[in-house]
């Protein structure tokens, strides 16, 4: 085992290794060969002889410097660590196997759920796409729209953040938010994406342009360019235009959402996010608020139809909590419908879904909640049949961490999202 995970660790430059051994040994054989000519007083073949050293030499050089290069790239990757031995180097470069032949698992969806899932599978594999939404219009997201007529971004700067291999200066840089003067409230990330579209005249080349600068891991998309608007229509005929108004209307008529739809109605998406979704092995859709996050992104034209065309894993990650005036009195079934309903069939292939299994939480965070409308949501098991019967499989965990007083998704979903891609494709998952 030990011989195989050391023979995993250098795969990535084995071919390089492999070069330069060649190259020297031909540098060595041409030499020798050179030096006996010389030596006989023999003219003849001394061509040969030099253009086998010359192929050596090249061969040598190339190889020992893409050698040199990988080891600079993974030491850089992983510059943070305390110390560098030999154990150390090998669980870099191990690591960075890994991360380089890992499934290619597309996340779709906005907010921090989104964010939170991309921290956790960025450890474990480096080819991500997140598909983030683009319909937000309320806080400092929603200025910089207005005011620059820009895209909102908010959810792409954190999820930026969340695959970045930044400093942890950086990171604090990028969400840290003004608290004076005009840029009250906004995030230094937020400008910081605004001034590189204004600086690159395109949205997502601006990304682009970041994401090298911060080492992102994958790439991070918007849903579409276009400047959009989330409309809700809800049970009782009412309309609500505006994705930061939709929660609050609902909570204000006591009303369920019907369905959510955009302004305008076709919203073309990017090239490179299809062809993510065409080439996934992985397709998750949140967690995320459910009308807000989630849904925009199927409203997209031709979005539906390349995630059910695809042949990956298709993931739905439910929330903990129902969110109040969105998703109240919900279920994981309920979540399910509302987004099978939108992709007009059935679009999901498994659930990861929260049980608790008998874990008591903290009472004040959960009063907490309860304040605010907002209910732990628990799978039961008459859901589980029943989705099962609709050819959905149901994996059910504790998947409930608590960081700054409220209830976040642990790091035990990226696992759960590994093991589902990694059982069903029959292969083996080893951190």
């Amino acid at each position: 085992m030990k011989y195989k995970k050391f023979v995993n660790t250098f795969s990535g430059i084995k071919r390089w290794i492999s070069l330069t051994l060649v190259g020297m040994i031909l540098l060595i054989v041409g030499m020798a060969f050179f030096l006996n000519s010389i030596v006989d007083g023999i003219k003849i073949g001394i061509v040969k002889e030099s253009l086998l050293i010359a192929i050596g030499l090249i061969f040598t050089i190339v190889g020992a410097r893409n050698i040199l290069s990988n080891i600079l790239k993974v030491t850089y990757k992983y510059r943070n660590y305390d110390s560098f031995d030999r154990n150390t180097i090998n669980k870099m470069l191990y690591m960075d196997k890994i991360q380089s032949e890992g499934p290619k698992i597309v996340a779709i969806g906005g907010g921090t759920g989104l964010s939170t899932l991309l921290r956790g599978l960025k450890s474990r594999t480096g080819n991500i796409t997140a598909i983030v939404t683009v319909a937000d219009d309320g806080g400092g997201s929603g200025i910089l729209r207005e005011e620059m007529g820009i895209l909102p971004p908010g959810d792409i700067r954190n999820c930026i953040t969340a695959l970045a291999d930044a400093e942890p200066s950086m990171e604090r840089l990028l969400n840290y938010r003004f608290n004076k003067g005009g840029l009250n409230g906004q995030s230094f990330g937020n400008l910081f994406i605004a001034a590189m579209d204004d600086l690159y005249g395109d949205f997502s080349l601006g990304i682009k342009e970041i994401s090298n600068v911060l080492a992102v891991k994958g790439n991070v998309l918007p849903m579409t360019k276009e400047n959009v608007k989330l409309c809700a229509e809800l049970e009782c005929g009412e309309i609500i235009e505006g994705e930061s108004a939709i929660p609050g209307f609902c909570v204000e008529k006591k009303c369920k959402i019907s369905r959510v739809y955009t302004i305008p109605e076709k919203l073309m998406p990017l090239k490179e996010s299809l062809e993510a979704i065409e080439n996934a092995d992985c397709i998750v859709l949140g967690p995320g608020s459910l009308y807000t996050s989630i849904i925009p992104n199927l409203l997209v034209e031709g979005m539906v139809d390349a995630i059910k065309k695809s042949k990956a894993k298709k993931i739905y990650v439910s929330n903990i909590m129902t969110q109040p005036g969105e998703t109240s009195g919900y279920g994981i079934i309920d979540h399910v419908n509302a987004i099978e309903k939108h992709a007009k069939g059935k679009l999901i292939d498994f659930v990861i879904a929260n049980n608790p299994d008998a874990r008591s939480y903290s009472r004040r965070i959960m009063s907490n909640y309860l304040k605010k409308d907002s209910e732990l949501i628990d799978i039961t098991d008459e859901e589980i049949e029943a989705l099962n019967k609709r050819g959905i499989t149901v994996y059910s965990e504790d998947l409930i961490e608590i960081k700054n007083k409220s209830f976040r998704h642990s790091e035990r979903v990226s696992d759960m999202i590994m093991n589902i891609y990694l059982y069903h494709s029959q292969k083996i998952y080893e951190r």
